[in-house]
């Protein structure tokens, strides 16, 4: 190296040094001095690796060996761990040693290591980001971009943003929208912007993205648009709002059978739960009963069963009172209550004390918290109609019990005034005879016919009493053997002569004080229409019939028949001298009181048919 060029070295602003061929420092100027902390003067003329054995293990043993052996200039950079400083070195090798030049670029490098740590946590994230110059370009996207819109990065960095928009199909007027928010951004008027714009992404699914734009000082952008799906939230928001719609529709019904009917084709269309039903618990038979479900469910189970007691999940959960979810029901085919079930996953929902909400699928794991939020909601919602259902049906029926209570005083106070002016009316005449003939005047409630009036006004009490009862005031219900109860009220009745042909046995629930009395009135009334012996014939109907079909009996008697005509006025009530009491009206009373419905028609070789009809728990003994 000459005199002339030192002064040259010496104005660089990197660190320099040369070695000769035996690795001994032969010039370093002050940058290098200071860079290496030693002076020229402790370095010059000596050997490279015994000053700073420590380089032996870096780069620089390898790098300067290569520039030497192969005459080639080399550049590398390498850390110095007692210095904490990385340096970009560059050798170029002469046949009489080495030019080292040596830069430190510790900033360069925290500035890359930082940018890289962006990186990574850009392409970590699941949302999309996108990074925008000042001029609305597009300076990066990370995977979740490529792989939504099935885009290559390099195609589209450094296109204007509009670029992607139209690949995502972004509505006009929303891409001016978003177009503003960067805008203000870029102007400083604010420091975040959020944006909601409707996209469709690489598999033509329209999706819902919510775009939050923040400043950035990142190389050349100034912007960043983070994009995260939100098309779930907004799927989970139209589903809440679309149930809360129907609940309006479900608390618009009386009926029961509807409410369920709405729940399970809401389930159904709003929810994607195509096999769905309803079963509500039978009070009087202690069974859930299906009343509701989907096309689905019936073309999977051809007919859905009923659940008693103890019989598998359903009925568990209903006990519970606890939504369950069943990912994969072969786990649980010892409970289930058929264990050869098409349904691989189940949701069960109580619907309070009324019943429960089955949805399935024939996967498994079909099910997630979101699909039990909704289920939820919606049974609570059915919940609530109803209960409401039940108190107008509850209302309803008092309603209308107070009307037929107010009938029947109207009803007994003319029975009871019209027996009374009768008996009034014979005192009366017993009396006007007195006048006449004293001789031969008998008071008319002496002996028989003391007897009989006393008679007529027990039984016309019996009656008043039975009528006046609330129609809901029946007895405990127990189980009644048909032909022993008919035995009993025909001896207890006014049939003097009667033969009763029961023909086939059966038995029911009611209430047997109650019940009695019912069978009674019919043979009384018999008895009235009758001038001799009289033939009752017992027999059932509809056992042949599903059991929600019109099951019940009959008493057909061979006295003189009710005239057609009069079928519906006999069950008012009356007092006349071929009747005792209140008649058949009691008879309809008792009935009702049972949830059954009692009518007359005539025989099919004449004389007089009661049937009685929705006996359900009528069978066969």
């Amino acid at each position: 190296m000459t005199g002339r060029s030192i002064p040259m070295v010496d104005r660089l602003t990197d660190a320099f040094f040369s070695l000769d061929t035996d690795w001994r420092f032969t010039y370093l100027n002050e940058q290098a001095e200071t860079l290496l902390e030693r002076s020229r003067a402790e370095l010059l003329g000596r050997v490279m690796w015994d000053e700073f054995p420590e380089t032996v293990e870096t780069q620089f043993l390898d790098g300067f060996y290569r520039a030497m052996d192969d005459q080639v200039p080399v550049s590398f950079e390498v850390y110095h761990t007692p210095l904490e400083t990385w340096f970009e070195a560059r050798a170029y090798p002469s046949e009489t040693g080495l030019s080292v030049y040596m830069r430190d670029v510790t900033a360069r490098k925290e500035r890359e290591t930082q940018l890289a740590r962006h990186g990574a946590v850009v392409e970590a994230v699941e949302d999309g980001v996108v990074t925008l110059d000042s001029n609305t370009r597009i300076v990066s996207i990370n995977d979740v971009v490529e792989c939504v819109l099935d885009v290559d990065r390099e195609d589209v960095v450094g296109d204007h943003v509009e670029r992607l928009l139209e690949l995502a199909s972004v509505d006009p007027a929303e891409t001016v929208e978003l177009g503003r928010a960067i805008s203000d951004i870029h102007v400083g008027n604010a420091t975040k912007r959020q944006v909601e714009l409707e996209f469709v992404d690489a598999c033509e699914n329209a999706r819902v993205g919510e775009v939050r734009l923040v400043p950035i000082d990142h190389g050349t952008a100034t912007v960043a648009g983070v994009v995260r799906d939100v098309t779930e939230q907004h799927e989970y928001g139209r589903v809440v709002t679309s149930l809360h719609e129907i609940t309006r529709w479900l608390l618009q019904s009386d009926d029961p059978e509807e409410i369920c009917a709405i729940a399970v084709h809401a389930g159904s269309d709003l929810l994607d739960l195509p096999i769905s039903g309803i079963w509500l618990l039978d009070d009087e038979h202690g069974y859930l009963d299906p009343v509701a479900a989907t096309a689905g469910a019936y073309d999977e189970f051809n007919g859905l069963p009923r659940f008693g007691q103890g019989e598998g999940l359903v009925w568990d959960v209903f006990e519970a009172g606890e939504v369950e979810r069943y990912d994969d029901l072969r786990e649980l085919a010892d409970d289930c209550y058929n264990p050869g079930t098409p349904i691989r996953s189940e949701i069960i929902a109580p619907i309070g004390t009324h019943g429960v909400l089955v949805t399935g699928s024939l996967e498994p794991d079909a099910f997630d918290e979101t699909d039990i939020d909704l289920l939820s909601t919606l049974a609570e919602n059915t919940h609530a109609a109803l209960d409401r259902a039940e108190r107008e049906r509850v209302l309803r029926d008092r309603t209308e019990q107070l009307e037929r209570q107010t009938e029947r005083l109207e009803a007994i106070a003319d029975v009871l005034s019209t027996d009374l002016k009768r008996g009034l009316e014979a005192i009366e005449d017993a009396l006007e005879q007195e006048e006449t003939d004293v001789a031969e005047w008998e008071f008319p409630l002496s002996e028989d016919g003391a007897t009989a009036r006393l008679d007529r006004a027990e039984r016309l009490v019996d009656d008043v009493r039975e009528f006046a009862r609330n129609a809901t005031a029946v007895g405990p219900r127990s189980r009644i053997d048909l032909e022993t109860a008919i035995d009993a009220a025909v001896c207890a009745s006014n049939l003097e002569s009667a033969a009763v042909v029961v023909e086939e046995g059966a038995t029911l629930r009611a209430d047997p004080e109650r019940f009695g009395h019912f069978l009674e009135t019919i043979f009384d009334d018999a008895a009235a229409r009758s001038e001799g012996d009289v033939t009752v014939q017992v027999g059932l109907v509809g056992l042949d019939r599903p059991i929600d079909g019109p099951r019940g009996f009959y008493l057909l008697d061979d006295a003189p028949e009710i005239p057609p005509a009069i079928h519906e006025q006999v069950f008012e009530p009356a007092a006349d001298d071929a009747t005792d009491g209140l008649g058949l009206a009691v008879a309809r009373s008792i009935a009702e009181a049972h949830g059954w419905t009692v009518s007359i028609s005539r025989g099919e070789r004449g004389g007089t048919r009661f049937e009685v009809r929705d006996v359900t728990t009528l069978e066969r003994r």
